[in-house]
């Protein structure tokens, strides 16, 4: 069973990293451009990772874990409190939250948030400001459990932790590196598109560019493989690449009544 990261995620890898796992050939470094809940990180055999995402909080949250180990993890616990679990001070945290210039603080906020939440949505208006309401959770989990074995990850591998756009990663890659994508999805329907968690979009476009570069890659000996949906545009996106199809549960949805199984696909560039 695959490590389970520590945040809430919406399109997280949990219940298919073993699948993705064992498409990855084996390498020096594990590359992640788009590191979401880092699940593949936590999951993947390389001694070193370079792991980035555009979301600067959530890259300092893993920065600050990975620095400060268990000071860190016990200054994030001091959040998840009953009195900290109502509407009122959500909102007075949140609103912290999105006025605070210091990285430390908000990454401990992220997790908080993430937490507390409703579906644990990590969401950012254009402005940048972090947007999810209240969950209403009757006791929100803290999980030290998973901190811990992230920390741990941490110190097994060697580790870079940046934020940057996926084009500057991929300017980084270089012979021996293993690429996992996990872009935000092209969408399946005209109403079922999430693509600005931090608050710009990920369009067509920028889909085509990963594909571009996840193609340039593998013709330098760079294997690179990229989920999303299993679509018209994506199955044409991908013509460079081996097409793995299946279908995967989704937890995290605005509907319940929404919350099936989805199309999606591997494109595996080797």
């Amino acid at each position: 069973m695959a490590v389970k990261p520590f945040l809430k995620w919406a399109g997280g890898k949990h219940r298919i990293a073993n699948i993705i796992l064992a498409e990855l050939p084996p390498g020096k470094r594990f590359v992640e451009p788009f590191a979401g809940s880092a699940t593949l990180y936590l999951n993947a055999p390389f001694k070193q990772a370079l792991v980035s995402d555009r979301n600067r909080d959530l890259i300092a949250l893993y920065r600050c874990i990975q620095t400060e180990g268990a000071s860190f993890i016990d200054h994030c616990r001091s959040f998840f409190s009953g009195e900290n679990n109502c509407k009122e001070r959500f909102y007075e945290l949140r609103e912290q939250f999105n006025r605070s210039n210091d990285l430390r603080e908000r990454a401990a906020l992220l997790l908080y948030l993430n937490r507390h939440a409703f579906n644990g949505l990590v969401r950012y208006n254009s402005g940048g400001e972090f947007n999810v309401p209240f969950g209403r959770y009757k006791r929100p989990y803290f999980p030290l459990t998973e901190l811990s074995a992230f920390h741990a990850k941490t110190r097994e591998t060697k580790t870079r932790f940046i934020a940057e756009d996926f084009r500057a990663v991929f300017a980084k890659l270089k012979p021996g590196d293993v690429v996992y994508c996990d872009p935000p999805y092209v969408p399946l329907s005209a109403t079922a598109n999430f693509t600005a968690y931090v608050g710009t979009s990920f369009g067509p476009e920028d889909q085509k560019d990963l594909a571009a570069l996840a193609l340039k890659a593998s013709r330098q000996d760079i294997p690179v493989i990229i989920s999303n949906h299993d679509t018209e545009f994506t199955r044409t996106l991908y013509f460079g690449a081996r097409i793995m199809g299946f279908a995967v549960h989704r937890s995290i949805s605005c509907n319940g009544s929404k919350r099936g199984a989805a199309p999606e696909l591997l494109a595996i560039y080797n």
